[in-house]
């Protein structure tokens, strides 16, 4: 992630402001401008200080708790805490590929998308969203590159209550914006999923895409999300070229009680 030394945005720069603005932040914690367990300037107080909207201002804090550079305490704030070591995907995470762990590396990320819009969506999609088969719903293929290398491949696939919704999202569709925060934001926050790693061979399509052998095995991630209310409302299909992105998996104990003998 690019860091303003001036600490202000650049108006005429392609980052988006959410991205500049969490790299001013980020720089003020790293150089301890803003201590380690200090709060941060609230939402409005940065939305003033940096002519922003509170909406990209909320957008650059989350981005940061994403990163682990900050917390939120509910009821009290956004405090400054220590980056994790991750350097991967931490696959079992809520968030997407853009707020996640590659961010602590502060490499370049930028997104190409190849098409989107409304789509015939495949059997598999229909069952996974619980549709009707053959529905249109809203289909969004992107290539995620980092530091100009191409490495991850994804197709999201929307049901049509979202289609509005991502239709008029011109950031997110341009390859500025994330499309996590745009669902969230729109209501449809992470409730659960269920997300299946396999080792496969890439379309040529991919293969071309993401500067590979066609004929090579790399990891394909499936994914299902749904809201706390059970609502399933994302599919995607992710190719990943774990030689630059590795995939993590914390693990924790699970206290099974008197379940195991």
């Amino acid at each position: 992630m690019t860091t303003s030394t001036e600490g202000s945005i650049d108006r005429q720069s392609v980052v988006p402001y959410y991205q500049q603005l969490a790299s001013v932040l980020e720089g003020r914690i790293s150089s301890g401008a803003i201590a380690r367990g200090a709060k941060l300037p609230s939402e409005n107080e940065l939305s003033v200080q940096f002519e922003l909207s509170r909406a990209t201002v909320r957008q650059a804090l989350q981005f940061l708790e994403s990163r682990g550079v900050a917390q939120r305490i509910p009821n009290r704030g956004v405090f400054a805490s220590a980056p994790k070591d991750g350097t991967g995907w931490v696959i079992q995470g809520k968030e997407g590929f853009l707020e996640n762990a590659m961010g602590h590396q502060n490499r370049s990320v930028s997104t190409r998308v190849l098409r989107s819009g409304t789509a015939t969506f495949p059997d598999h999609v229909c069952q996974a969203l619980n549709l009707p088969s053959e529905t249109v719903g809203f289909e969004l293929v992107r290539v995620r590159s980092l530091d100009g290398t191409p490495a991850l491949f994804s197709t999201n696939y929307s049901p049509p209550i979202l289609t509005p919704v991502l239709a008029s999202a011109t950031d997110v569709l341009a390859g500025e914006a994330s499309l996590t925060t745009l669902l969230t934001n729109a209501g449809f926050s992470l409730g659960g999923a269920n997300r299946i790693i396999r080792a496969a061979r890439p379309t040529p399509e991919i293969a071309e895409a993401l500067a590979i052998d066609e004929n090579e095995p790399m990891l394909c991630i499936r994914s299902t999300s749904w809201t706390p209310e059970g609502l399933r409302y994302d599919v995607y299909e992710t190719w990943v070229r774990s030689d630059i992105i590795p995939l993590e998996v914390d693990v924790s104990t699970v206290d099974l009680g008197n379940a195991v003998r």
